[in-house]
């Protein structure tokens, strides 16, 4: 893919499944999501309370990217998914999902994530700072 001549970035609390199934899939993402359990997907959704999408600006308007998020929109915000379709990685359109973040909570708002280890330069790239002390306890499935 191109550099795309014009990206929509929009809040979209009622994102389908089928949709963020294929974006995970096709950025990779899937290899660590639940991609094969459509309920716990929908779950995943439904669970978030800041969706934030990216799609082309042509007539289907396909959906490239996707930032899923919990916040109070006060103090925190954390990211659980940035992905984005490997045929749009490389053009900005993960920054761009950022950037709406970063618009939509506003100043006083940090954000916060754990990236997958193949995402951290690209983190950084953007101005995110490295945190050491984060901490984890495993899911059972």
């Amino acid at each position: 893919m191109t550099t795309p001549s014009k990206v929509l970035y929009a809040s979209e609390p009622e994102l389908g499944v089928a949709e963020f199934r294929r974006v995970l899939v096709d950025s990779t993402l899937g290899e660590t999501r639940p991609v094969d359990d459509e309920a716990r997907l929908q779950a995943m959704l439904s669970g978030a309370n800041l969706v934030l999408t990216a799609r082309l600006d042509i007539e289907d308007r396909p959906l490239i990217g996707v930032a899923r998020a919990i916040t109070d929109f006060s103090w925190v915000c954390y990211i659980s998914e940035l992905a984005v379709a490997q045929s749009a990685q490389g053009l900005g359109i993960g920054k761009g999902l950022m950037d709406a973040a970063r618009r939509e909570l506003g100043p006083s708002v940090a954000i916060s994530l754990i990236s997958m280890p193949d995402a951290v330069g690209f983190y950084e790239r953007i101005g995110m700072k490295r945190m050491a002390d984060a901490f984890w306890f495993s899911r059972k499935s």
